[in-house]
Order: C-alpha cells, then sequence, then structure tokens
C-alpha cells in the first residue's frame, strides 16, 4: 500500500481497547514509524533478552563458561509457579548446562529458567548496569532488584520501549552487543522459538526470523526482526491495561499482534 500500512497500523491501534506502543524500522531502506514507541511499558518475558545479554557479558568477560553444568536447587529460584515450565519440574541437584538454560529461557520461555539465570547474571543491578552502558535508558529489570519495588509494582518483572526493545535486536543481529561471537549466538537463541502462534504465524516458514514474546494479564507483546527477501526489518508491539484479559488465541492483544505481522510483511517482503 502507498503509506507502507503505516495508516492501517495506526487505526488497528487507535480503535484498541487498551494502550499500544509500537515501533518499525527497515533496516535497508531508512523508513522508520512508530505510535507511543518512547512511552514506557512492562516488558513481561521480552525482560529475558537483557538476562540473557547479561549471561553472554559474563561468558565473554567474567570466566562464565557457557557449557558450564549448574546444580538444580528451587531455593535459589523460589518460584512457586509451575506453569507447564519444564525447568520447574527439575529434582534437587539435576544439572543443565548454561546454554541449554538459554534455550529453556528464550526458546519457551521458562520462568523457571529464567530466574535462575537472573540470578548466575549478578541480578538485576547488573543487568541494568549493562543496559545504562549500552544507551537503554528506558529498559529496566525491577524484579528482585534493590531499588525497583515501585517500578515491580507498576510493569512487573521489567520495563522498556516498544523503540529500545527494536534498537536490541537490531545490536544483536549487527554483531554490536558484547562482542561479534555473542551477539551471534544470541541471534541465534532468537531465531529458535516455540510459541508461533502470533506474529511469526504471519510470515513464512521458510523466512528467518529472531523474536521474542510476552505476556502477562493484561500485556501482550512481541519483537521480531525478519530477515526479509528484500532487506532486514524490525517491530515490536506492546500493549499495556488491556480490556481483554483472557488467554485464548483470539485475546485483542494476540489478534492485533498478528494483524500487524501480516500487514508489515505484505508491505516490506
Amino acid at each position: 500500500s502507498k503509506n507502507n500500512g503505516h495508516e492501517e497500523i495506526k487505526s488497528l491501534i487507535s480503535s484498541f481497547n487498551g494502550e499500544v506502543g509500537f515501533y518499525f524500522s527497515h533496516l535497508e531502506k531508512g523508513i522508520q514509524f512508530g505510535i507511543n514507541e518512547n512511552k514506557i511499558f512492562p516488558t513481561a518475558s521480552l525482560i529475558k533478552i537483557p538476562i540473557m545479554v547479561q549471561i553472554f557479558n559474563r561468558i565473554e568477560n567474567d570466566n562464565l563458561n557457557i557449557d558450564s553444568l549448574l546444580i538444580y536447587d528451587s531455593s535459589l529460584i523460589d518460584y512457586k509457579w509451575k506453569g507447564d515450565d519444564s525447568i520447574a519440574r527439575f529434582k534437587e541437584k539435576e544439572t543443565i548446562s548454561i546454554n541449554k538454560l538459554l534455550t529453556h529461557m528464550i526458546t519457551f520461555s521458562d520462568n523457571h529458567a529464567s530466574l535462575w539465570l537472573q540470578n548466575i547474571a549478578g541480578g538485576g543491578a547488573k543487568i541494568n548496569n549493562l543496559l545504562k552502558e549500552n544507551n537503554f535508558n528506558k529498559t529496566r529489570i525491577n524484579s528482585r532488584t534493590i531499588n525497583r519495588e515501585d517500578q515491580y509494582l507498576k510493569y512487573g518483572w521489567g520495563q522498556t520501549t516498544s523503540k529500545e526493545m527494536s534498537e536490541l535486536l537490531i545490536k544483536i543481529r549487527d554483531g554490536d552487543l558484547i562482542s561479534k561471537k555473542s551477539s551471534n549466538n544470541m541471534y541465534r537463541h532468537l531465531t529458535r522459538i516455540y510459541w508461533d502462534d502470533e506474529a511469526l504465524s504471519q510470515i513464512p516458514n521458510h523466512i528467518q526470523v529472531a523474536s521474542k514474546q510476552g505476556a502477562i494479564n493484561k500485556s501482550r507483546s512481541e519483537v521480531v526482526l525478519v530477515n526479509a527477501p528484500n532487506g532486514d526489518y524490525v517491530f515490536c508491539i506492546i500493549t499495556n491495561n488491556q480490556f481483554d484479559e483472557s488467554w485464548d488465541y483470539e485475546n485483542e492483544g494476540f489478534a492485533l499482534i498478528r494483524k500487524i505481522s501480516k500487514i508489515l510483511w505484505n508491505n516490506f517482503k
């Protein structure tokens, strides 16, 4: 369409029952547009990308080995909701490598794996310092982090903007985060995603995509970098204060993400 789908996306967002932050950038064509792209929203599971980044920072600069075996200790994770997380089903003293644990955190979005890795990363303050050093001024982890209690009550596990989340993926894609090798590893993790019912479902299965999804009661989110034939593009959609708190496929937030992903693919493939 003549305006790259921008108008269509704008009208979808304006009729949405809740708040939406949206950002799009076509990396080759230099086309960008956003709606509330600098407004702070809850990350939900998108915060797992910064946790991964700090793990790779420690691997690169801190003698942490990606193949190191960690010993499971549920009291360290201290999280009582099992959900369908595999790591929650571990027996005490069971071992797993850091690399496989990263796969559970990114691919399956396992919360137990993520809280374990947040601990191995050195905790929230360390992750936030790394974000600050890389000029991510609005993206922060709040859970289990000193002096972030008020933000935790407001946003939950973490907070970000749709623009910063997109820029985080761009930096990883460009090999500019931690090191070329670490960025390459992180990018591969982000291409192996189990949760493919939303944005990914609208992109053909032979196209490589790096992404991460998030969902909590009133918020649905996804950040997506598409290695499209006509050049890479990235977008991020985050909702908040959704009227629809259902967990089914037709949730209004999930539906919005699918619609926007489809419009962008049709305009930029």
